[in-house]
């Protein structure tokens, strides 16, 4: 199983647990966000989704992974949208709401991650990755709010300069822990 089936894996066992969080959550967490930093979302029709964010918003196309998800940047971070096709194609019921994938916010380092991570098993909540899946290079660390809802805390997001150069897919070096990722890092420049 790659990444992305291990994390649909974890989310479907914490969804069997009756209670995802402890009432209360013991010691003090050393998460610190420093922005809001990605937006993933499940769409029924990626390809009329990417025409509005790259014509409509004025985003750029930043990559495509073989999952099908496609990410844009607005800024020098590699993404901030993602979009994942959603595996049932039929039309949305408005009703239901946005289809959330994850949230993402920024952290200093690594070494944040790591405390964080050791938080969030003593006070078991559900972690659903950890490590580093592709696009992006970013090392980060998915879990559960109390209502299932998955977020990310992640560091070291790659940067893309007015040139627009990515890089390339066989530098992505996908990981999944945290000591893979520190490890194995990604080369700086490419």
């Amino acid at each position: 199983m790659d990444g992305y089936d291990d994390t649909e894996l974890k989310r479907r066992k914490a969804a069997e647990r009756e209670q995802f969080h402890p009432e209360t959550y013991t010691g003090t967490s050393p998460v610190s966000v420093n922005k809001l930093g990605h937006f993933v979302y499940e769409v029924t029709d990626v390809e009329r989704t990417v025409r509005f964010w790259t014509q409509v918003m004025g985003f750029k196309e930043t990559d495509r992974n073989e999952h099908g998800m496609v990410f844009f940047r607005c800024g020098k971070d590699h993404h901030a949208i993602g979009l994942k096709p959603v595996k049932d194609k039929t039309r949305r019921d408005l009703k239901a709401g946005l289809q959330m994938e994850h949230l993402a916010m920024e952290v200093d380092n690594i070494d944040m991650l790591f405390k964080a991570r050791d938080f969030l098993k003593a006070n078991n909540i559900p972690i659903t990755f950890e490590g580093r899946k592709g696009a992006g290079c970013n090392i980060s660390i998915n879990f559960l709010d109390p209502d299932g809802f998955e977020f990310e805390i992640y560091c070291q997001m790659d940067q893309v300069d007015e040139s627009g150069r990515l890089r390339p897919p066989e530098q992505f070096r996908r990981v999944k822990s945290l000591e893979e990722a520190r490890d194995n890092p990604v080369p700086e420049k490419w």
